[in-house]
């Protein structure tokens, strides 16, 4: 048995874990992590159960089956599980220049459910939060809608690793997952359908340079009554795919995750 804690830092409502930080901090508990951890690693999928505690202490025991479950007072937070033969479908990226332009119309600029959330939060400082503000652009292939937004990532989501192959600073896993989360969730729409986090299923090809430019794209992909299923991909600087993800979402009260209404 290990533990895994969520610093207040990466919250995404205000009282709980943002769930791409959460889940991919879970997934490294699995026994699954290349021997350079810049390198490829396996789609994982995390599904969380329960709003992530804050500064809290969670029990995280490894199955015999490539799984691993986080608990918090006996009762299940999040489950990971190496998921074989499964891969996400990328979201086709999009220039970075369409991607910075695309920024100005961020939704959560006129308003935000989670303004402190770590990921997406406009009332986070830069080096703080990861200020990734995907705002709308042109649909692709199946996509229902899609969204962009640029990431550079700040040295303060440094890879606690050090043995790369290159010299090159990497953000964390965690971090890489985060920055793949809440994009989904805009893809979404957000401002129309409060939701959070149910379950993501993420590939890592490379972690991200920290100080390089990234673009990350979201699009939706379904609706089913209360969940809504999206996909996210990060690209560097020469386009190429670094990670991808696809979530399923949950549509929820906002009263019960402190967040906020648009007419609040």
């Amino acid at each position: 048995m290990t533990e895994l804690i969520v610093p207040r830092r990466f919250c995404g409502p205000p009282d709980s874990g943002n769930g791409g930080w959460t889940a991919g901090a879970l997934a490294t508990t699995l026994a699954c992590e290349p021997g350079d951890h810049v390198d490829h690693w396996p789609t994982i999928e995390v599904s969380l159960r329960q709003p992530p505690p804050l500064d809290a202490a969670m029990d995280v025991v490894a199955g015999d089956d490539d799984t691993s479950t986080a608990s918090f007072s006996g009762v299940v937070i999040a489950t990971a599980r190496r998921a074989s033969g499964t891969t996400p479908t990328p979201v086709e990226g999009v220039d970075p220049d369409v991607a910075r332009a695309a920024e100005a119309a961020y939704p959560g600029h006129a308003f935000h459910p989670f303004p402190t959330c770590f990921a997406c939060g406009t009332g986070r400082e830069e080096g703080d939060g990861l200020r990734i503000f995907p705002g709308p652009v042109e649909p692709f292939g199946d996509d229902q809608q899609r969204v962009a937004a640029t990431w550079t990532p700040h040295r303060s989501v440094s890879e606690d690793f050090h043995t790369y192959a290159d010299e090159a600073p990497r953000a964390s896993v965690a971090a890489t997952w985060a920055a793949l989360d809440c994009i989904g969730g805009w893809a979404g729409d957000l401002t129309e359908r409060l939701m959070v986090l149910g379950r993501m299923t993420a590939r890592i090809d490379t972690l991200p340079v920290i100080g390089e430019e990234h673009v990350v794209v979201g699009a939706k992909r379904g609706q089913d009554g209360r969940k809504t299923f999206t996909a996210a991909t990060l690209h560097d600087a020469d386009g190429r795919v670094v990670a991808t993800a696809e979530h399923i979402w949950i549509a929820v009260d906002p009263a019960l995750f402190g967040g906020r209404r648009p007419s609040d």
